[in-house]
């Protein structure tokens, strides 16, 4: 029991000090790419060390596959160099029982991942869309699904707009029984418009069967109403920002997705790219488990045996290749080519089984 506690705290202190070099190097790559993005808008450095930081988690939480790797690597290779393993395998210890402590480290930092980590990414990821998106075009542009339908929101230099339709079609370009609201910037709410349908195209929005209430102190809303057949209103929104502002299931925390999915199919999207999201979060401590594996499999022998840096590559590379695999099989569950559960599942299962019979033919021939 001392010797599985000693394991797990060399490799929780090694996880723990990769990522903190790794998440300075993120700091500075991003800083400078913010730079480059808003230095033409005159936000000031703190506003672009603000985004960097509402930036960074997403970062960590995609390259953690690869984190994991490099401690486990790191882990491995110093108890080599220092005969800690040769003492352990004299003592009567085999490799799968000295994997026991980072395997259940491994579990333990994947369940923190998706419980913790997955709802603070999502919450920073739409904090970062939100500023972006108000330093560029002067206000914010925000979309969300709920019970009541779907709402949008635009925003300009005069104002911001408000819209509200029951259901779309199944690519977002045509929005029905629609509402806008209109806002300035000063005087509050100035224009009620209701619709059939409203259909984005070239940067406006076209309405049929349209209804315009004037909101002014002072007059006579229903008296000054106004009908059309067809009205245009310019949009600052365009139908690929508002698909991947629907289509992106990493900006829904994990907690919030199995209602975000009823609501989606409510409001007439397809809902199978966030199934396939919300499976692949709930397999990702397994197949980090996975990832342990894999560089434990390379290098669990000792240094004297030479080839130790050919066994680090080989183990990275092997990783990395695990990986592909695992977008690869996201891509195809989310496109409807093989079934959700075998697209979430299969990647992290065969990962294990693969590294497990590396493993043992290691130990056994």
């Amino acid at each position: 029991m001392i010797l599985h506690l000693y394991f797990a705290r060399r490799f929780a202190m090694t996880f723990l000090l990769i990522t903190a070099v790794l998440f300075a190097l993120v700091m500075l790559v991003d800083a400078v790419e913010q730079a480059r993005k808003f230095g033409s808008y005159d936000i000031g450095w703190q506003k672009i060390m603000g985004l960097t930081l509402l930036n960074a988690p997403q970062t960590i939480n995609l390259i953690l596959p690869l984190i994991m790797i490099l401690a486990t690597v790191t882990l491995f290779i110093s108890l080599a160099r220092s005969s800690e393993m040769v003492v352990t395998r004299a003592a009567g210890r085999s490799a799968l029982r000295s994997l026991i402590s980072p395997v259940v480290v491994a579990l333990i930092i994947g369940f923190m991942a998706v419980g913790m980590l997955n709802p603070i990414v999502a919450a920073t990821g739409n904090r970062y869309l939100q500023l972006s998106e108000s330093y560029r075009a002067g206000g914010a542009s925000a979309l969300s699904i709920s019970d009541e339908g779907l709402w949008l929101r635009q925003g300009s230099a005069s104002g911001q707009t408000v819209i509200r339709a029951w259901r779309s079609n199944a690519d977002a370009s045509v929005l029905f029984d629609v509402t806008f609201l209109s806002y300035d910037n000063a005087n509050g709410p100035v224009r009620r418009i209701e619709a059939g349908s409203a259909a984005l195209q070239n940067g406006e929005w076209s309405l049929r069967n349209a209804k315009s209430w004037p909101l002014t102190a002072g007059q006579n809303a229903e008296a000054n109403a106004e009908t059309f057949e067809t009205l245009v209103i310019p949009s600052s929104l365009t139908l690929d920002r508002i698909r991947e502002s629907i289509g992106k299931p990493g900006a829904v925390s994990i907690y919030d997705l199995p209602t975000f999915i009823r609501q989606l199919e409510q409001a007439g999207f397809s809902p199978r790219r966030h199934k396939v999201w919300l499976q692949t979060e709930i397999a990702r401590p397994f197949f980090l488990v996975a990832m342990v594996l894999v560089a434990s499999a390379f290098t669990m022998r000792h240094t004297r045996f030479g080839g130790t840096g050919v066994a680090v590559l080989a183990s990275v590379l092997l990783g990395f290749g695990l990986y592909f695999i695992r977008s690869f099989a996201q891509i195809l569950g989310e496109n409807g080519q093989i079934p959700v559960m075998l697209a979430a599942w299969a990647p992290p299962v065969a990962a294990i089984l693969l590294a497990l019979g590396l493993l043992l033919h290691a130990e056994d021939g």
